[in-house]
């Protein structure tokens, strides 16, 4: 029996670098008016590196910086914030629950992107 998920959306990955991809357009999809546009300029005012945990019901049940941008707090603040105000994310189905890594990439305007999917840099 298939249990139930918070989330009306479903990951079919099989690895954390397959959710990866799922996390990351649901990301852009909840904070569509915040992705930076384009290529991002060459001198980028934050690059965090992060890991989120993911229960099978697309809940966070953790965080942890691999790589944090600690000259600019409110930047790991709102990151922070981002990540929980997020989920649920796809509940990861076949895997049962899954740690991704991503790469945030913060413009000076307050905008990101994510490794994931960025457009690069110029």
């Amino acid at each position: 029996m298939t249990p139930p998920f918070a989330s009306s959306h479903v990951s079919n990955a099989l690895t954390p670098l397959a959710y990866r991809r799922d996390a990351a357009g649901h990301l852009y999809a909840t904070n569509a008016a915040r992705i930076y546009k384009g290529m991002l300029q060459p001198q980028l005012y934050a690059i965090g590196v992060l890991d989120v945990d993911i229960d099978r019901a697309g809940q966070v049940t953790g965080i942890n910086w691999r790589r944090a941008p600690s000259h600019a707090p409110e930047v790991m603040a709102e990151i922070v914030r981002t990540v929980r105000a997020a989920a649920p994310y796809p509940a990861p189905a076949r895997i049962g629950k899954v740690t991704y890594t991503d790469i945030w990439l913060w413009d000076k305007s307050g905008k990101f992107q994510l490794d994931t999917l960025t457009e690069g840099q110029l």
